[in-house]
């Protein structure tokens, strides 16, 4: 499709890798330019309000007088967090879209330089591209901080495994998610005892950094604030009551639940689906590793692995969790980005897939989350593709998983006669 819609000249380009340093320049600076109409008045987007709130009032929830606690993230959120308002409250948005930047910086760095040179070309186009719909997420909110860092651990994974384990144990300790992909990187690695040793230290110094600071009886509050939540409108377990509010049926409604910022679903059945889908979360992460431990012992290759384990996991994470928030998106590409980099042929299904996912959920958020919260049949139907996809990706994920077992095991079972 691209060799028949751009002439040979233009093909010859976006394979160069100064190429991918342009595409990068003019995704960023409209996204500058976007953040700019917000930021020359001294004001904020999305969930940068929240963070700019928390920088000016500090991080102990006694001061915040009923406000959202910044611990309802790992402690290390809150690095990247007061960074921001190093210039002061009115250029907060500019500092925070400058400091993802320089992280996106430098992973497309690492990520097309070495022997990713010419490989890495076409995934950075990939990622460019899923930036343009997901942008108005990935600059503001933590992922977008997270994203970046857990794309390099993974580059380096198969070659540095432990320098790969510190900086998701890093990215963990800002947003919870990269422990997905750390975990297919311990099962899969060799050198998992240094990992795991790597993990602990990256704690020890987080909980030492966090004792010294005052603030080490909440350093485990991210691990209990969602428990009361109910089911969020953008999850993909809350798709029945979703389409229940659009019939109106049984009392069925979208509402906001003002007490933690967040759209839910109410309804037959929700408030038991939301008490139930933390313990689905656990029995999906535990039978994930299983599957993973099962392949390892089949003679799987790692790199493979903890790349196909990596998106089982991350997906798992989103499929099976109550609050489904739109930038969870987010969480998947840094794993699509290095499997597009490890093998573009195998990697192009899953790619697709994300890609689908990106558009739907850019026409959700920022575009029509309005008549969507207002039970619109139309944007409905758009979420629940959304939905659809992402159970299609899982799927994928773990069939992909099955197969690497099964073919390891049938080219031993070759060597052997």
């Amino acid at each position: 499709m691209r060799d028949r819609a751009l002439p040979p000249a233009a093909v010859a380009w976006f394979g160069r890798p100064s190429s991918v340093w342009w595409g990068f320049a003019a995704v960023h600076v409209y996204f500058l330019g976007w953040m700019a109409s917000f930021f020359l008045s001294g004001n904020t987007f999305s969930d940068t309000e929240q963070y700019r709130q928390w920088a000016m009032s500090g991080y102990n929830p006694a001061d915040l007088h009923g406000m959202i606690s910044p611990w309802v993230y790992p402690v290390l959120a809150q690095i990247p967090i007061f960074l921001a308002n190093i210039a002061g409250p009115g250029p907060y948005l500019l500092v925070w879209t400058l400091i993802i930047t320089a992280l996106n910086a430098a992973g497309l760095f690492i990520l097309t330089r070495g022997p990713r040179r010419t490989a890495g070309i076409a995934p950075a186009w990939w990622w460019l591209f899923f930036t343009v719909f997901m942008g108005y997420l990935s600059f503001a909110r933590v992922e977008g901080i997270t994203a970046p860092i857990v794309l390099v651990a993974l580059l380096y994974a198969a070659t540095r495994p432990v320098a790969a384990g510190i900086l998701l144990s890093i990215a963990t300790w800002i947003k919870v998610w990269p422990a997905a992909v750390l975990v297919p990187i311990v099962i899969a690695s060799h050198r998992r005892l240094r990992i795991i040793a790597c993990g602990a230290a990256v704690t020890a110094a987080v909980a030492l950094g966090t004792f010294l600071s005052g603030g080490l009886p909440h350093i485990l509050d991210f691990l209990t604030n969602q428990g009361e939540r109910g089911m969020q409108l953008e999850a993909t377990f809350s798709t029945p009551w979703v389409w229940l509010s659009v019939f109106n049926i049984g009392g069925s409604k979208i509402a906001d639940n003002v007490a933690i910022n967040s759209t839910e679903v109410y309804g037959p059945g929700a408030s038991v689906a939301a008490f139930m889908m933390q313990p689905l979360l656990v029995l999906a992460a535990v039978a994930g590793s299983a599957l993973l431990l099962w392949a390892l012992r089949r003679g799987a290759e790692p790199e493979e692995l903890f790349l196909e384990g990596g998106l089982m996991m991350t997906t798992a994470f989103i499929v099976f969790n109550k609050v489904g928030s739109p930038q969870f998106i987010i969480w998947v590409a840094p794993v699509v980005i290095a499997g597009l980099t490890h093998d573009w042929k195998r990697w192009r299904v899953p790619a697709a897939l994300l890609m689908g996912i990106a558009m739907t959920t850019f026409v959700i958020y920022p575009l029509f989350y309005t008549p969507l919260i207002h039970a619109n049949p139309v944007m409905a139907a758009v979420l629940t593709t959304r939905n659809v996809l992402l159970v299609v990706l899982l799927w994928w994920s773990v069939q992909r998983t099955v197969e690497l077992g099964r073919k390891s095991r049938a080219r031993t079972a070759i060597r052997s006669a």
